[in-house]
């Protein structure tokens, strides 16, 4: 394996660019020997693969680009340090903006609908890739690779080495995008409080089983409840057993979208996403690229039973189990909670912060021992009573390079450089124990991360298990994400202000989702403006000819099934078996 990344490398710099100037070597072997450690690949190796980024780049120095990410930890650090040795290296300079993720969005869509180069590329959420796929606005990468970038392609990127490559993958079978971060949504929990035999004694007297890690959503509620009404106080100190957020505001809506309601089995079977009907109720039917509606009258799911029921537990457990004024929070006041030790458990929690979570004590972070280490842990999400197997039970976001066709190609060649240095096998190890936000499988299966399991709470555990492929973004059934999710928050903080019941605001989401659908069906049929896959929306019947019919579930008659949990370590011993 060594001996054919050498030979790739080498061949691939000799054959394209023999004779390059050696300028940036000597700072490419600075960097290796005083940051990109550890690797995956030796010092020789990193020093072949950083001579392809030399040759490569050379007719593109001297040049300055402009990229865009949403401000998080890996991103931090590659516009304040992969930047720097990028322009060392290669001799070009980037402008590595870090924006909100909504502001990302917003450049993206402007930049669509404008046709003007704002930036030379993006990390955006892959939950474009139904976007980006019919616009036809984006660089097909595997066509880009194949053809006009194959001589800037590095030989050595390994795709097959990426975790998240099929979300990235529109119905056509080409890759979009290319993943750069990726983080999970899993449950976190106090270990510490789980493991006392006071309160396992005292939980299953009161619910008839043992308090551990909740498998379906009727433990977590009993667990929520246990720890707000029975345990209350915990060292002096008042407890919750779930936290939350609920203010109507953007963040809201991918609350919402990243995966609740397949948590709670809304939609169809089908990995990485739900086919004919996704988690965001949108259905699509096997072997066609045109969404057909999201209300249940259409045969979607965003206004059906189980969908109903997601929202209602959000709604109901914000407001019975979170700390006080939890429901009047956004996603960036809800962030510094948990750290300060109050909150038993929570259902929606990104591995993204892991590192925040396992800062010392010194920093204000109350759950961690005095030697450093978590006294919680993370493990798979709980599944509500809808979900069934071979259903995706959690979101993945999969932050991923995307170029739009709008770029110079001068300007979209160097930032694909870029974007193929900072994913390279050279720095991904060392970014990864910066951001924790893996995208490669031979990185999480690095020695270094086996000595740091210990101290990260199950997420190593997690990204080597099979079970990760459940967790998963947006797929290709949204046909236009910055469209369709700014209805989300809009609609589902009526729910929280008292202004909508969650069937009323599910019924207004599903038909304001249509309407807005319709408008990109006429868009297509005239224009071909999403690639003949726009919508084509189904004539609406009466509900009960879908409901349970190969259309939204049909309503359970018991939506709470007896509590079942299983203890952490017979879990992270499944895992490491497999």
């Amino acid at each position: 394996m060594k001996q054919r990344f050498l030979s790739a490398v080498a061949a691939a710099a000799v054959l394209a660019y023999s004779g390059a100037a050696q300028a940036g070597m000597e700072e490419a072997q600075m960097w290796i020997e005083n940051e990109f450690q550890p690797s995956t690949l030796s010092k020789e190796e990193q020093m072949q693969e950083m001579q392809w980024f030399v040759n490569a780049s050379e007719p593109f120095r001297g040049m300055e680009i402009n990229v865009l990410s949403e401000t998080i930890p890996t991103h931090e650090y590659e516009s304040k340090t992969l930047a720097k040795a990028f322009e060392e290296i290669t001799g070009i300079k980037v402008n590595h903006q870090l924006l909100g993720e909504g502001e990302v969005v917003q450049a993206v869509q402007t930049q669509l609908q404008t046709n003007r180069n704002l930036y030379d590329a993006y990390i955006n959420d892959s939950d474009l890739i139904g976007t980006h796929s019919r616009l036809q606005q984006a660089v097909n990468l595997s066509d880009w690779m194949d053809g006009e970038a194959k001589d800037i392609t590095n030989p050595a990127l390994d795709i097959q080495d990426f975790i998240g490559a099929s979300f990235t993958t529109g119905p056509d079978g080409a890759l979009y995008q290319l993943p750069d971060q990726q983080f999970a949504n899993l449950y976190w929990f106090r270990k510490d409080w789980f493991d006392r035999p006071d309160l396992q004694e005292q939980f299953k007297a009161k619910y008839g089983y043992d308090l551990g890690v909740p498998v379906n959503w009727s433990a977590y509620e009993d667990i929520a409840d246990f720890f707000t009404n029975e345990v209350k106080e915990i060292d002096g100190v008042r407890v919750y057993g779930h936290m939350d957020y609920g203010k109507r505001a953007p963040d809201l809506g991918w609350r919402m979208t990243d995966a609740w309601l397949s948590m709670a089995g809304a939609g169809s079977k089908g990995l990485p996403n739900g086919r004919p009907i996704d988690e965001w109720g949108i259905r699509m039917d096997e072997g066609s690229c045109n969404p057909v509606g999201a209300s249940v009258s259409r045969g979607g799911a965003t206004n059906g039973p189980a969908a109903v029921y997601a929202i209602r537990k959000w709604d109901e457990w914000l407001r019975q189990y979170a700390p006080p004024g939890a429901a009047d929070y956004d996603f960036y006041q809800s962030l510094p909670a948990l750290s300060q030790g109050n909150v038993a458990q929570q259902i929606f929690w990104y591995t993204a912060f892991t590192a925040s979570m396992v800062a010392p004590k010194s920093d204000g972070n109350n759950t961690v021992d005095d030697a450093g280490k978590p006294l919680w842990r993370m493990a798979p999400s709980p599944k509500g009573p809808y979900w069934e197997e071979g259903q995706k039970l959690g979101y993945q976001d999969a932050g991923s390079w995307t170029i739009l066709k709008s770029t110079p190609t001068d300007r979209a060649k160097a930032a694909w450089l870029y974007a193929q240095f900072v994913t390279s096998k050279t720095v991904d190890v060392k970014k990864s124990h910066v951001g924790l936000t893996f995208i490669r499988d031979s990185t999480v299966r690095h020695e270094s991360f086996t000595e740091r399991a210990p101290d990260l709470g199950g997420l190593v555990e997690f990204y080597r298990s099979p079970d990760r492929v459940m967790w998963t973004p947006t797929g290709i059934n949204v046909p236009d994400y910055p469209k369709l999710a700014q209805i989300w928050w809009q609609q589902i903080g009526d729910v929280n202000s008292g202004a909508f019941t969650p069937q009323e605001a599910m019924d207004r989401l599903a038909e304001e989702m249509d309407i807005v659908m319709s408008r990109m069906q006429r868009a297509d049929e005239r224009n071909d403006t999403y690639g003949g896959c726009g919508p084509r929306l189904n004539e609406p019947k009466d509900p009960s000819e879908w409901l349970g019919k190969g259309g939204a579930k049909a309503k359970l008659e018991n939506e709470k099934p007896q509590g079942v949990t299983v203890k952490y370590e017979d879990l992270i011993a499944r895992w490491s078996d497999n």
